[in-house]
């Protein structure tokens, strides 16, 4: 029998390459989403969560009637409910309240334990979601802390298996690889197993505004001035993880909510891709790369998708959160008429 899994965790990786044909059409270069909403969890993190549970299961670590516990913006929180069930594990998870109430729903229907934690305040503090999730791993026997964050297997998951996967499907012609860094763990070891075959691969690292991580890459110092919030989940931090790898990466751009969100509904409307936000930003970011430097007709670019876009449903796609974070009808772009609704009354 071919196409027949054990079950749903056999699905994870080996996701597919689409090219951009629209969206990208200024630009000379073939450039290729990588589109991790293959994923069965529908995002990149998928790769993570199983690679990092199956690590601590060799180790001994992990025993029946454990329990996982995490911090998460959703989508890891979403690949470690779906690694728990089937493996019978318990989950608890730790998010910002900057998620949407139908990212914890999902996360609740997928049986974990949910606990919700003010994103504006710093990352040492006890209410943060990064402290909570390690108090609520001491408090609890029988558990392990995922810590995405600092936890090498993080990196590993991606060296083992994004980056090789990318290599192969490009037939080793990649040129230029995009993605968002959140905890840094999709860029980085995708780009040092790229590194290792072709030290001349560029790695572009895409952060948020609002962010500390282009600023730390240039400078070696964290700016706490550049601290502010954003509405783009899953990138950018106010920490420096331990899984972001910044000599891997050559240069960072920064981009904005209003410009990727509009990007990520472009997506949608151009390439009937249903990307999730950052998928519109690390595309934005890759548009913004391009205007200071130039690509050429020989030049492969991938882009990495980390998730899908019915996540943000009742975010980025929805025209009255746009309206309400001030970006439609500003007078600064020409896309209301693109993505407006006509009532019939």
């Amino acid at each position: 029998m071919t196409n027949v899994y054990d079950n749903i965790l056999g699905l994870i990786g080996n996701t597919p390459l689409v090219k951009l044909n629209e969206v990208t059409k200024e630009i000379p270069a073939t450039v290729y989403a990588k589109l991790e909403s293959y994923n069965p969890g529908h995002s990149t993190k998928d790769r993570i969560a199983l690679h990092i549970i199956e690590a601590a299961e060799r180790k001994g670590l992990l025993k029946e009637g454990s329990t996982i516990v995490e911090t998460t913006s959703g989508n890891t929180g979403f690949s470690i409910a779906m690694v728990c069930i089937i493996k019978g594990y318990k989950c608890i998870l730790a998010v910002s309240d900057k998620t949407k109430k139908e990212k914890i729903a999902y996360l609740k229907a997928l049986g974990a334990t949910v606990y919700i934690c003010p994103a504006n305040v710093a990352a040492d503090d006890p209410r943060s979601y990064y402290e909570v999730a390690k108090r609520i791993s001491e408090e609890t026997p029988n558990s392990i802390y995922i810590n995405q964050y600092f936890n090498e297997l993080n990196i590993d998951a991606h060296y083992q298996s994004t980056g090789p996967e990318i290599w192969k499907q490009t037939k080793g012609k990649i040129t230029h690889l995009f993605a968002c860094t959140g905890t840094g763990g999709t860029l980085s070891g995708s780009a040092k197993f790229l590194k290792e075959q072709n030290p001349d691969v560029k790695i572009i690292g895409v952060d948020a505004s609002g962010s500390i991580l282009k600023g730390f890459h240039e400078t070696g110092e964290i700016n706490k001035d550049e601290i502010h919030p954003y509405q783009i989940e899953g990138m950018g931090k106010n920490l420096i993880p331990g899984a972001l790898l910044f000599d891997q990466i050559d240069e960072f751009v920064r981009v904005n909510d209003e410009m990727s969100a509009y990007r990520t509904r472009e997506i949608a409307l151009k390439e009937a891709i249903m990307g999730g936000y950052t998928c519109g930003a690390a595309t934005q970011g890759l548009l913004q790369y391009a205007n200071t430097n130039p690509f050429s007709a020989d030049d492969v670019v991938v882009v990495i998708f980390p998730d899908h876009g019915s996540r943000y449903i009742t975010k980025v796609y929805s025209d009255e959160w746009m309206f309400e974070q001030g970006f439609i009808n500003n007078g600064v772009h020409n896309y209301d008429e693109v993505f407006k609704t006509e009532i019939i009354k």
